[in-house]
């Protein structure tokens, strides 16, 4: 008798966009769904069909009546398995969306927290994304996930999702308070080993970006590490620092953080506030973006509100234009704010650019020793 490999059957997924008339537009709407395909393909899921609608305001349903009957006609049709929307639903009009849809409905914030559940190894990491995932779920614990009990899990229910039928609310809020302590003792760690850095006088760095743009490889060769670099979303979750030698009078190190995406989770940037510390105790940010990517303005925008919002938008930087060497395009200037100290172009994966760009990280740092005094340290 022969034996047979079975593979495990892929989720089967509709994917679905609602964006206001006012605020957006046909060709946003698209490239949002193309990014939420790429998520559902990252999370272990098969994307059949997406559908987006745009609306004058928003629904309570998300999105309108009709299109929920469309959507509706489609999961039988095409033997669906999960709805994916792509915005985060609030508790009720997700237990809404379930009960008329008669299937399994995850959010883009639920999604994200999977992959990142999915891709974190190390002890901090698998503790930030506990963190974020206990938050997401304190406010749906009320009889919202009745969807576990009939498809019994699958993607958007790793993690705490398994246990939530039988967790209250005394249990999470417990976790979250064990998660927290748990961090604030790496905190101090970290805080302690970047306060003798700070005080030795190192120059540190650290790349910032959209996932994907390329950051882990151009780390990788900038310091001659081995740091995982993968052609995939959210490859890098948590953040690497090592020494770069530029030059034998000045000591500097460069950190490679997790990558940027558009709608990222409030609750996510909040857990992972800790890795950031680098990019927020950096005295110049390297902004590594794809520019063979035609969105690659849009990419810059959402990165630069990012860091906006995490307080770092007077912190110098400079734009890493990498990917060079599947750019079709003429290289041109991109207009960038006063923020920004300059703009290189780079090919990690050819190494083109490095020696330049090397070069003037030697000249920043050789400035920013002589201004140490006066440099700007963020909050």
């Amino acid at each position: 008798m022969g034996l047979y490999k079975t593979e495990i059957r892929k989720e089967r997924a509709l994917l679905i966009a609602a964006h206001i008339k006012s605020k957006s537009s046909s060709k946003k709407a698209k490239e949002s769904l193309e990014e939420l395909s790429n998520l559902a393909v990252s999370a272990g899921a098969d994307p059949i069909k997406a559908f987006y609608q745009m609306l004058n305001k928003p629904q309570l349903t998300y999105i309108g009546s009709g299109k929920l009957l469309e959507i509706k006609k489609y999961i039988k049709e095409l033997d669906i398995d999960v709805c994916i929307f792509d915005d985060e639903l609030n508790p009720n009009t997700q237990k809404v969306l379930e009960k008329r849809l008669e299937i399994k409905v995850i959010d883009r914030t639920a999604l994200i927290l999977d992959i990142f559940s999915d891709r974190a190894q190390t002890h901090e990491g698998k503790l930030q994304v506990e963190l974020a995932q206990s938050e997401y779920l304190m406010p749906r614990l009320a009889g919202q996930w009745s969807h576990l009990e009939r498809l019994g899990g699958g993607i958007g229910t790793r993690g705490p999702g398994e246990t939530q039928i039988e967790t209250d609310r005394r249990l999470v809020r417990d976790k979250i308070k064990r998660v927290k302590s748990s961090m604030q003792k790496i905190e101090r760690n970290r805080t302690s080993q970047r306060s003798k850095r700070i005080s030795n006088n190192t120059i540190n760095f650290s790349l910032v970006g959209y996932t994907n743009s390329g950051k882990s490889l151009l780390f990788n060769n900038l310091v001659k590490s081995k740091i995982l670099s993968k052609n995939q979303l959210f490859s890098t979750l948590d953040t690497t620092t090592r020494k770069i030698f530029l030059d034998s009078n000045i000591a500097s190190t460069i950190s490679d953080t997790v990558g940027f995406i558009n709608k990222l989770p409030t609750i996510l940037v909040e857990s992972f506030k800790s890795t950031l510390e680098e990019a927020v105790n950096a005295d110049v940010l390297l902004h590594v973006i794809d520019y063979s990517n035609e969105d690659f303005e849009e990419k810059i925008l959402t990165v630069d509100y990012i860091l906006d919002d995490l307080g770092l938008s007077e912190v110098p930087k400079l734009l890493i234009k990498n990917k060079i060497d599947l750019k079709e395009d003429e290289i041109t200037k991109i207009n960038l704010d006063d923020s920004y100290i300059t703009q290189l172009t780079t090919s990690a994966k050819e190494g083109t650019g490095l020696i330049n760009l090397r070069e003037q990280l030697l000249n920043l740092s050789f400035d920013l020793i002589n201004k140490k005094q006066n440099i700007y340290i963020p909050n």
